[in-house]
């Protein structure tokens, strides 16, 4: 699973525009852009900069691993969004449970 289609997921689960996201983070608009739409491969710089963000903190461990731990409050977006944005296929119910 491509980490920038997560990316992308993250955002707009939580209803940013790439340009509010950019600015919460702190990253400038274009390397947003390109992670998501895979032009360039995310830093790490600035993945530790999402997974430590307060607001996303919540989907680190399903962008790692794709997996969620619900009960220590590691979750994934909506499955209606991973539908859309091609992460997740018809017929999954939910990424996995670690």
């Amino acid at each position: 699973m491509e980490l920038g289609k997560k990316i992308k997921a993250v955002r707009v689960a939580e209803g940013l525009s790439q340009p509010e996201m950019a600015q919460l983070i702190d990253i400038p608009i274009g390397s947003l852009r390109n992670y998501e739409q895979a032009r360039k491969e995310l830093k790490a710089e600035n993945l530790m900069k999402i997974a430590n963000h307060e607001r996303f903190k919540k989907y680190t461990f399903w962008l790692m691993t794709g997996e969620v731990l619900p009960e220590s409050g590691q979750v994934s977006p909506d499955m209606s969004i991973l539908l859309e944005l091609g992460i997740a296929n018809e017929g999954e119910t939910s990424p996995k449970r670690a």
